[in-house]
This record gives structure tokens, C-alpha cells and sequence, in this order.
């Protein structure tokens, strides 16, 4: 089968069984933790679609300016993200081959030095929200936290079977992201001047305070 034919046809029916191909030819069951550390990162990479569509959204009805500007370089930010998490799917889909490329970590931590130091310094824990897009970059974080958590166990059944485990720096680069994905949030709150939303602190009931019986109950 031609390169052109295998990305052109979607119908194969090779996994009617259950099971589903590597690129290496094995095959595994289709809730084998390697495919479910596969689908984590592509529903990440689909989440971080949605984000790039919102952000793309907000450029278009922000006048030219520094908040242009900051709504773009996110959007290009965003789409090399993309990119790595396409390879690192791939390096999942490989076993033994390494396709992320090492560098890229260093590139999130610079990133993350660079947005968080044109933050305000956080008073409390923030919950996801503020604008719109601010809660998909907290969805996405939320799922990059599973597909993180998915690799993990992926490594442990690999060892558990005497298996060589997935490259360290894949899982390095799930951890760093969501820590990216957190600022990142922040500062499309910013960007748009809204407030990120607080956590607080709620007042304990007293003992006397509960609620009152009706008259007829």
C-alpha cells in the first residue's frame, strides 16, 4: 500500500476485532495502556485544537495592538505544542524509536519562565474560568494531567512485563506542559483584562444553623 493510499483510506477494518496495529506491525488490544496513553495525548491535541480555534476567534475582534499581539504569539505557541504532541504520539506508536524531539522540554520551560514573569503574583489558588478560552487552556491542562497519568501507568505494566519503559523526557514533557497550560490560562485572562476567578474560603456552618423545619412538616 502506497503512503498516498494508507492516509487516504479510512475504512480498514483491522480493528474490528478489537485489537489495533503499532507502527512496528504488533498488535494489541485496543485498551492495552499503550493505546490508552495514545488516546490521551490525541484528545489533548484535539482539546488544544478547540483552543486555538477560541484563540483565533478573540484575534479576529481585537483591534491591532499589544493584545493582538499577545493573542497571536499564543496561537503560534499553541500550534508548535501541537506538533510535539503529534511526535510523542508517534514515539508511542514506535516503541524504541524517539521522535519528540529533547529540546522541545527546554522550549516549554522557557516558555513558562517567560509568560509567568508578566503575571501577577497569585494571592490564592485560582479556579478554572474568567474568560472562555481561559477555561479551555484549564480544560486542556486538566487532560494533559491524565495523559501524563496515563503514561505513567503505561511504564509501570511495561516493567511489570520486563519490557524496556517509554523515554523519560515524554513523560517530563506531559508534566511541564500542564504547568505551561496553568500560566498560559492566566494570561489569556489577562490579555482580555479579566480577572483570573479566586478560590475562597467559606465560613463553617454553625451547629445551629441547620435548616429550619417547616411549619406543617
Amino acid at each position: 500500500m502506497t503512503e498516498k493510499n494508507r492516509l487516504t483510506r479510512i475504512v480498514t477494518r483491522s480493528g474490528d476485532d478489537g485489537y489495533s496495529g503499532l507502527a512496528d506491525g504488533s498488535r494489541l488490544a485496543k485498551d492495552h495502556e499503550r493505546f490508552e496513553a495514545m488516546g490521551d495525548v490525541d484528545e489533548l491535541n484535539s482539546v488544544l485544537g478547540m483552543l486555538r480555534a477560541e484563540v483565533q476567534s478573540v484575534h479576529a475582534g481585537t483591534p491591532e495592538g499589544q493584545e493582538a499581539k499577545g493573542l497571536a504569539e499564543v496561537d503560534t505557541l499553541l500550534e508548535s505544542i501541537q506538533h510535539d504532541l503529534f511526535d510523542l504520539g508517534g514515539e508511542l506508536a514506535m516503541p524504541g524509536h524517539e521522535v519528540l524531539q529533547s529540546e522541545r522540554l527546554l522550549s516549554l520551560d522557557e516558555a513558562i519562565a517567560e509568560i509567568n514573569t508578566a503575571l501577577p503574583s497569585l494571592r490564592e489558588f485560582i479556579l478554572p474560568g474568567g474568560s472562555r478560552v481561559a477555561a479551555l487552556g484549564h480544560l486542556a491542562r486538566t487532560v494533559t494531567r491524565r495523559a501524563e497519568r496515563r503514561l505513567v501507568s503505561l511504564n509501570r505494566a511495561l516493567a511489570h512485563a520486563g519490557q524496556a519503559p517509554c523515554r523519560a523526557s515524554l513523560q517530563h514533557y506531559l508534566n511541564r506542559l500542564s504547568d505551561l497550560l496553568f500560566v498560559l490560562s492566566r494570561q489569556l485572562n489577562k490579555l482580555q483584562g479579566v480577572t483570573d476567578v479566586y478560590w475562597r474560603t467559606r465560613p463553617r456552618p454553625s451547629k445551629n444553623s441547620g435548616l429550619r423545619r417547616s411549619p406543617d412538616s
